[in-house]
């Protein structure tokens, strides 16, 4: 398999999930200006919507939306729990966390990110976004993780989500003008999350660290 993906972005969440799974995927980095990937390929012409993450099977087929790669790989190895059965309610739950977070906080970020060419609109989105990341604190309030006791692939994606915002206990890959500081608990999800095996060697591997 082959993992496109650029450092610090949301393919940091896939990228995580298969150093959980122990899994040797090929990382093929993308540049997301000029659409080429390191080795020089038209990224276009692999993926035509453009962006990452994609994961190419080892039969061609081609996964583009991160919530899908991840339960994908996470069914690979059904025994970590990092996805719960099919059918259990755990599995539609992830699946709920997973939507929750590629609409409302993935998208959510998107006018911030873009705050010169957003205009008056990131006035309504960021305390929109501010909202959804107390809500996030305070489902975190008697969890260690999103799902609860266990780590699973809800964690990795809002791991490289946090990390786009500020706060003082994290580093900040693209700065973007929202703070956590008063998220406690999202705090002390962060940091317990961070010094993850496979968290710290993913971000190695992005040269985060």
């Amino acid at each position: 398999m082959k993992l496109y993906c650029i450092p610090a972005s949301c393919s940091l969440s896939p990228h995580i999930v298969l150093n959980e799974l122990g899994l040797d995927v090929a990382r093929i980095k993308v540049d997301h200006k000029k659409h080429l990937t390191e080795s020089g390929d038209d990224y276009l012409k692999i993926n035509r919507l453009g962006y990452v993450p994609a994961l190419e099977l080892d039969d061609g087929t081609l996964l583009r939306e991160g919530p899908a790669i991840v339960q994908y790989l996470g069914d690979l190895k059904p025994e970590l729990g990092l996805v719960p059965g099919h059918g259990t309610l755990d599995r539609y739950q992830l699946q709920e966390w997973l939507n929750f977070l590629s609409t409302e906080i993935h998208k959510g970020y998107i006018p911030l990110l873009y705050s010169t060419l957003a205009g008056r609109y990131v006035d309504s989105a960021k305390p929109k976004l501010e909202k959804r990341f107390a809500w996030i604190d305070e489902q975190l309030t008697s969890k260690p993780y999103l799902m609860g006791d266990h780590f699973t692939v809800a964690d990795a994606y809002l791991f490289a989500l946090t990390g786009w915002g500020q706060a003082a206990w994290l580093t900040s890959y693209y700065k973007v003008d929202i703070h956590f500081d008063d998220l406690h608990n999202l705090r002390a999800w962060y940091d317990r999350v961070k010094v993850r095996p496979a968290v710290q060697k993913a971000l190695r591997e992005e040269g985060l660290v």
